[in-house]
């Protein structure tokens, strides 16, 4: 059978947002593996200059992209004695700029939260397709984003392990026989633990998850279920679905990474050992499927897999996620910023577990209280809201902490 793909001009040209993330290794670790296949022309990192000083001496990308002019300078110091020097480019107008390269085929949106709204949105605007693995972007402006990507025309490729499952296992079947997807989730290092327990978690245990080795961040939402919150949201906009029909199993296996129910009663499964290279490259390939050098799942060795409804009395993140999700408005904005912060401060010390989601939770009411959930309608309302509540967040915590002293 030919491939679609088989005229395509190899390599293909890629950029990734978020090099020095586990996402963005992982690409390269998929480049490195099919040279041939793929040429790495722009790296977009965060704080991590010398694992990106690597990337660019293996690499040899045209363009970089780092957070500062201070961090350009650093790097560019760093980089005195190479031969091949790429061209340094920094804050929110430079992964702009590197995002719509006009020789890129396609950008890896692999930065970490909102910050990686505009940089993609540039790079859709640009006609690039998208490797999608900040699902941030879909949950803060999944309407705006979609009417671009209708607009131009370009591919939007799931990379989280259970939207490129679910696209999979829609492949070759029409929407319209759709039942609904199920979605799975590990459910975390502390799926077993009472409330009474929850309240004694640590950054150090939250960061401990039991599968899947991801950033600081991914890893506490995982934990907390927000991260399924934020795919449940993330799903209703990939695939055009009413949150209705979108069901979370736990899954704790990581097996099964999500699957779709059909009207006939047909269940269509994307099994394979959790790797985050296999939905990686098959974004980068797409339709085509690369020989990767993974583990190879055996289910004798795996025996059982099991399912578990979720308890959101437990883990109030999911319900919150649930409910913006039904709403939209600006209340999806206003979660996810509030999760970010108060990520941030569970990790520092500042707050406990059991506190995210009820910080969340009140900066929620507090924004449809003053604000009302009005309608977010361009992308300038977007990034004013986002800047409202993490603010709002910010200053929350710091009262809570004041009143407890």
């Amino acid at each position: 059978m030919v491939s679609v793909e088989d005229n395509f001009p190899w390599p293909k040209n890629i950029v990734i947002l978020g090099s020095t993330g586990s996402i963005g290794q992982s690409t390269l670790d998929v480049v490195r593996q099919f040279p041939d296949k793929f040429k790495i022309i722009g790296l977009a990192a965060g704080k991590n200059l010398s694992l990106l000083l690597h990337q660019i001496k293996e690499f040899n990308p045209p363009f970089v992209c780092v957070r500062s002019a201070q961090d350009a300078k650093e790097l560019s110091w760093m980089l005195s004695g190479e031969k091949l020097r790429p061209k340094i480019l920094w804050d929110d107008e430079g992964y702009c700029e590197i995002a719509s390269l006009p020789e890129a085929h396609m950008v890896v949106s692999a930065l970490v939260g909102a910050a990686g709204l505009i940089p993609t949105v540039h790079a859709i605007r640009a006609g690039k397709d998208i490797a999608l693995a900040n699902k941030e972007t879909l949950v803060i402006a999944g309407d705006l984003v979609v009417a671009e990507v209708d607009r131009t025309g370009v591919r939007l490729l799931p990379v989280d392990s259970e939207h490129n499952a679910i696209f999979q296992a829609m492949e070759g079947h029409r929407r319209v026989h759709v039942k609904r997807i199920l979605l799975t989730a590990s459910g975390g290092p502390f799926f077993k633990l009472t409330r009474e327990e929850l309240a004694k978690v640590t950054p150090e245990q939250a960061l401990k998850h039991p599968n899947w080795s991801m950033g600081k961040k991914i890893t506490v939402d995982s934990a907390t279920l927000m991260n399924k919150g934020l795919e449940l949201i993330e799903a209703h906009w990939l695939f055009r679905l009413p949150p209705e029909m979108i069901t979370i199993y736990i899954h704790p296996e990581s097996i099964i990474h999500s699957m779709v129910e059909y009207v006939d009663g047909s269940i269509i499964a994307h099994l394979a050992v959790p790797d985050m290279r296999i939905p990686i490259a098959y974004a980068l390939s797409y339709p085509d499927r690369l020989p990767l050098r993974v583990p190879v799942l055996n289910l004798f060795e795996i025996g059982h897999l099991t399912f578990f409804p979720p308890d959101e009395e437990k883990f109030p993140c999911l319900r919150l996620a649930k409910e913006v999700c039904r709403k939209k408005g600006t209340l999806p904005i206003v979660l996810n910023a509030a999760n970010e912060i108060a990520v941030d401060a569970f990790l520092a010390g500042r707050i406990g577990f059991l506190d995210i989601p009820e910080v969340i939770e009140y900066i929620m009411s507090e924004h449809e209280r003053m604000n009302g959930n009005i309608s977010a309608s361009d992308f300038d309302t977007v990034l004013q809201v986002d800047s409202w509540a993490r603010r709002e967040t910010s200053e929350y915590i710091v009262r809570r902490q004041s009143n407890m002293s």
